[in-house]
């Protein structure tokens, strides 16, 4: 069957069935299920066009989605793209759909000029790494992944005793 990748923007037939998958894909990785909030987060962030999404569908059902952020490439002065989140329907999967969705962002950046495409998982998602390198991606050397995590209403001064 056809797939098809294309662009979803709230209001758009597809945005609530990428909602929902959205929901899912939060739950396989340990976190609460809300479809309220979740359809909400994700509205927001694409109308303040902190992420794009863009949904597989086959037939008429939903199988998939990709969410995207653009950043700018200071040094180079260009714009790198980064991929923030794939998820395919487990009844969906092993169906080309992922490959799909990353061909589509790769294929969007490309024709927008970007200067790279960029992902991250963990190091045991042995089926994401494969496709990943399938489609062309490679690990990053000399560098490391840094986070300064934000709890909230953490005093100021909290920080400076750490």
């Amino acid at each position: 069957m056809l797939t098809t990748v294309a662009p979803v923007i709230p209001g758009h037939d597809a945005f609530e069935p990428v909602a929902t998958l959205f929901d899912d894909y939060r739950a396989h990785y340990g976190q609460p299920p809300s479809a309220a909030r979740t359809r909400g987060w994700l509205h927001d962030q694409v109308v303040q066009r902190r992420l794009a999404v863009a949904a597989a569908v086959r037939g008429a059902q939903v199988c998939g989605f990709v969410t995207t952020a653009i950043t700018p490439a200071s040094l180079l002065l260009g714009a790198a793209w980064s991929i923030r989140d794939l998820y395919v329907d487990p009844h969906h999967r092993r169906s080309g759909i992922a490959k799909a969705l990353l061909q589509h962002v790769v294929d969007e950046a490309r024709a927008a000029g970007a200067l790279r495409v960029s992902l991250q998982t963990e190091v045991d998602n042995t089926a994401a790494r494969t496709l990943y390198a399938e489609v062309g991606f490679r690990p990053v050397s000399g560098l490391e992944l840094l986070n300064l995590t934000l709890a909230p209403n953490r005093p100021e001064s909290d920080i400076s005793a750490d």
